[in-house]
């Protein structure tokens, strides 16, 4: 099988990669990838070389680069997204533009050279913030910022894409991913670099903003999973089962590394701030997958990685 993964410079693309050609040594992978800012080429470095994957730079928005590339694919895996929150409140249009456009170009492309499979990459964010209980497929969606916006867009383009063409479409939508080559602006690796460098953790308003988190290998074992068995037109919730407020994810960073909790700094709350976000993935579980890492485990070994591999991360620092 040959597959078209798009954005697979990125942290869970890249991974993702990684867990694919480490998983199926009959697969092909051709990854399209604009480089921008968080498209790092150092991702990926250690499998550069492998015969079974072909790296190409160019914009999910370029019909003829998109289209050279479906001809010869079977399968394609978006990942490709403008996806930091605060960014999109700064310059909403280059998320509209990638995020719904790009995606729109993806899915004519899909239809044109009838590849068999088109699985799109989103997020919880698209149903906005709810105070109890967690979010099914069919709840209607809520976002609350330019970004979350412009997913749901590109969710909703899938779903009638797939009602109106019956163009091949399925959706992931994960909780707080986390893990290796997370570019240091979300927050764990934000904190994690941060505290390192003995700098303060800015944590945005009282702190008690809840997410539920994942480890990136579990999520490109749902993706892995929900590509090989999930159906036509369906929408799958991957959860971590792992709800932590803002505040506690800095404290436990904080003493994995044997820091003082008074490198946390309260800061001025971001526009639009979300206060929880909780998914029901009872639908996903029914096709055999569940988490496999623990929390704790699993961010320690994260900051295990971030403190080995200062190399990787220094040089994307601005602050």
């Amino acid at each position: 099988m040959k597959i078209l993964v798009t954005g697979g410079a990125g942290f869970i693309g890249s991974n993702f990669i990684r867990h694919m050609l480490g998983k199926y040594p009959d697969y092909q992978i051709v990854n399209l990838d604009k480089l921008t800012y968080a498209g790092n080429p150092e991702n990926l470095r250690d499998i550069e070389n492998d015969s079974r994957y072909r790296f190409v730079k160019g914009d999910i928005c370029d019909a003829e680069v998109v289209d050279g590339l479906a001809e010869e694919c079977d399968a394609i895996i978006n990942f490709a997204a403008e996806t930091h929150v605060d960014r999109s409140i700064e310059d909403p249009r280059s998320f509209v533009v990638t995020d719904v456009l790009g995606t729109g170009t993806l899915l004519m492309a899909v239809n044109k050279y009838k590849v068999g499979r088109f699985l799109h990459i989103s997020t919880d964010e698209v149903y906005g913030s709810i105070l109890s209980g967690s979010f099914k497929e069919s709840d209607p969606l809520g976002p609350s910022s330019p970004y979350s916006a412009s997913k749901a867009g590109a969710d909703l383009l899938c779903m009638a894409y797939f009602t109106t063409y019956g163009t091949p479409v399925t959706i992931t939508r994960s909780s707080n991913n986390f893990g290796p080559y997370q570019y240091p602006e979300k927050l764990i690796s934000l904190f994690v670099t941060r505290a390192l460098e003995g700098k303060k953790l800015p944590l945005y308003g009282d702190g008690r903003n809840s997410r539920d988190w994942i480890y990136v290998e579990d999520n490109c074992r749902a993706i892995d999973t929900v590509f090989h068995k999930g159906g036509e037109g369906e929408i799958y919730n991957v959860g971590g089962g792992n709800e932590y407020e803002n505040i506690d994810i800095a404290r436990k960073i904080l003493a994995i590394l044997n820091k003082p909790d008074d490198l946390i700094e309260y800061v001025t709350d971001r526009k639009g701030h979300d206060r929880r976000y909780a998914l029901d993935p009872t639908r996903i579980s029914k096709l055999g997958w569940s988490p496999d890492r623990g929390f704790d485990d699993a961010l320690a070994e994260t900051v295990g990685w971030y403190k080995d591999n200062v190399r990787w991360w220094r040089p994307l620092k601005k602050d």
